[in-house]
């Protein structure tokens, strides 16, 4: 189907269409793009011979919201949109943010919290009957237990608090599919029990065979550590080779019943799904209200692969999109960018080609195509495998590809770039050429932290491997006589982090001479490791005790460490470093972070003396408490006599 989908009745007639197959009711703005889940699924589904309209950010307090289409003949599919409902809200302070890039012209307020449960119910409470499908990430990540940070504590399957039949997760091409041609086929959503990538409701298990029986929920509502185990059973099987069925009881013999992942997207499965008439833009009825900014940043980009084997503990990527890389074809790539250059607004930049790491192109070793995923063991971390492919050789040609296409100045690669992946490899060439060609002044990388004993539980190589990494940059950037920079995203309060460790990370911070704009507070999102850790206070890989940062005052301590130089910090700066017992970093010597500020005497106190300005405030502020206390006359005629001088 070319054009957009239809997002009211009257585009539906235009098509001809009396009533559609599937209503899809998403949290964000309808933006036809291949970045967005809501995009693809429906294209899909399209290109299958169904049917698909869109009712985009309902009024959840309006029953006649979800109405606009009737009831579709096959399902409704649910989904919270491309983030989960509370990070699009709240940052993690808890406050409620000021922006949804996903909402026309960023307006916030479009979308409920918990947005699939939500939309779901609205659902439920008018059509009675109707098949339910939720998936997109919010469902994914919450589709068995999970801890809640926002209401912080342990949440049920969002299956059971939604009242949906069947939940999708990870990216869910394959599922959908399977899904409408059995419910297209006559069989009842209760009966749909045999998808792969798809967690289902039931009251017996009888008929179940090699399945994992995970902890019972109210046994790990009264203990944690129940919940860390459960977790890491679900982390040793998501991968489609050798994942199991799992299930997780509840009260009144309810179950929750986790199928085993998809299958992953060959190349050519993957080309097909992107090689769909896509508008690559938001529907035209958005355009007076400001467009949907979240496009910006996409509209120009081309997605390159899926997955990630770099297996940091704070990514839901191991949970979503799963370890095993998914690479699309140079071919496919080309013929995607060739439409970019032709697109209105483009101005000769490509703003990126990669994924969640740019530089995974392959399939991290040759076992994986046959067995899938190691369980016991991760490709990066704690050190590389032996049998890790490291080779950047076809990665490589596609941006030499890419970049000598007609009109095409410059390709940028702004998603993630693994480090300690490139510095393994020997064949320095394509280092070289992503520091000549691909970027842009500054090289943004994610070493997140300095002190190896948190990067440990971080999943992230060594400090000193960054060093190395740093060191070849600067080298390279040296020879071709270019003035680029590093800028490294750090993270405070992650668990593990105590003041000792914040402190070690200011004064990396102090000796790169970097001053961040902005910090990275963990955040605790659901089915992450960290998160685990953060809930529970152990490690789910080997359920040993975690220092876990909690208390607000603290965390704001580390986050202001990390940004040391600004006045505003200094007291909390100086709090931590007394309270860690690092006074030698107060003081005037270069390897300290604050100065002493001067205080009152005591002889002051006694004559009555003001106290001496602080320090830190400039000459722009002394001379302003000084003009003060002249007065509006006097100062008047200084201002004259220095005009005169």
């Amino acid at each position: 189907m070319d054009g957009f989908l239809p997002i009211n009745k009257n585009e539906m007639k235009a098509l001809g269409l009396d009533r559609l197959d599937f209503v899809y009711v998403t949290g964000d703005a309808y933006v036809d793009h291949p970045s967005f889940g809501t995009a693809i699924i429906s294209r899909v589904l399209t290109a299958h011979g169904y049917s698909v309209g869109i009712i985009a950010q309902p009024d959840w307090k309006d029953d006649k919201s979800i109405t606009e289409f009737g009831e579709p003949r096959l399902a409704f599919l649910v989904s919270a949109g491309n983030m989960d409902s509370m990070v699009n809200h709240y940052s993690v302070s808890k406050k409620r943010r000021d922006r949804d890039s996903f909402s026309p012209g960023g307006e916030r307020g479009r979308r409920p919290d918990y947005a699939t449960i939500v939309y779901s119910n609205l659902i439920r409470h008018t059509y009675k009957d109707t098949p339910i499908l939720i998936g997109g990430i919010e469902a994914s990540l919450r589709r068995l237990a999970h801890y809640d940070y926002w209401s912080d504590k342990l949440k049920r399957s969002i299956l059971m608090d939604s009242g949906a039949d069947i939940l999708m997760y990870g990216m869910g091409e394959k599922a959908v599919v399977e899904l409408a041609d059995s419910l297209d086929t006559g069989i009842d959503v209760k009966d749909i029990t045999f998808v792969r990538g798809t967690v289902y409701r039931t009251n017996d298990i009888s008929g179940l065979s090699d399945f994992e029986l995970l902890p019972d929920f109210d046994s790990m509502k009264l203990e944690k550590k129940k919940y860390a185990e459960s977790f890491f059973v679900q982390y040793c099987n998501t991968d489609a080779y050798t994942g199991k069925v799992l299930v997780e009881p509840y009260p009144n013999k309810q179950y929750i019943v986790q199928n085993p992942p998809s299958m992953p997207l060959t190349t050519e499965e993957m080309d097909a799904v992107y090689d769909l008439p896509y508008m690559r833009t938001y529907h035209p009825s958005y355009q007076e209200q400001g467009g949907i900014p979240a496009i910006e940043e996409v509209r120009f980009s081309l997605i390159s692969n899926r997955g990630c084997y770099g297996g940091c503990s704070f990514c839901a990527l191991t949970f979503h999109q799963g370890r095993m890389m998914q690479t699309r074809s140079k071919e496919s790539l080309l013929k995607e960018a060739r439409f970019i250059t032709r697109q209105d607004g483009f101005k000769g930049y490509i703003h990126d080609v990669g994924g969640p790491t740019a530089n995974f192109y392959h399939k991290a070793c040759k076992k994986q195509e046959k067995y899938g995923v190691c369980k016991n063991r991760q490709c990066l971390f704690p050190k590389p495998c032996d049998n890790l492919i490291v080779d950047h050789k076809a990665y490589l040609d596609l941006l030499r590809a890419v970049r000598e296409l007609p009109g095409v100045k410059k390709v940028f690669v702004r998603s993630g770039i693994r480090f300690d992946y490139l510095l393994l490899d020997k064949d320095e060439t394509f280092f070289n050429e992503l520091v000549k060609y691909h970027i842009s002044g500054q090289l943004k990388v994610a070493p997140e932290h300095v002190a190896d004993k948190v990067l440990k539980l971080m999943g992230k190589p060594e400090n000193s491997v960054y060093k190395a990494f740093a060191r070849k940059y600067q080298r390279i950037n040296e020879r071709l006589s270019l003035k680029q920079y590093l800028v490294p995203y750090l993270m405070s309060s992650h668990p593990g982090s105590d003041l000792s460790a914040a402190i070690e990370l200011a004064e990396h911070v102090r000796d790169i001479g970097y001053m961040p704009e902005q910090v990275q507070d963990f955040y605790p999102t659901p089915s992450t490791i960290s998160t685990v850790m953060y809930y529970t206070g152990v490690d789910p890989r080997d359920m040993k005790p975690v220092y876990v940062p909690k208390n607000p005052h603290e965390k704001a301590m580390q986050r202001a460490l990390i940004q040391y130089r600004n006045p505003e910090n200094y007291e909390l700066v100086k709090e931590a470093l007394l309270k860690a017992g690092r006074a030698d970093l107060i003081g005037f010597d270069k390897h300290c972070l604050i100065k002493p500020r001067k205080m009152k005497r005591p002889e002051d106190e006694k004559s009555g003396k003001k106290k001496h300005e602080p320090q830190g405030r400039g000459r722009s502020y002394v001379n302003r408490k000084k003009e003060e206390s002249i007065g509006p006359k006097k100062k008047t005629i200084r201002n004259r006599h220095k005009k005169k001088g």
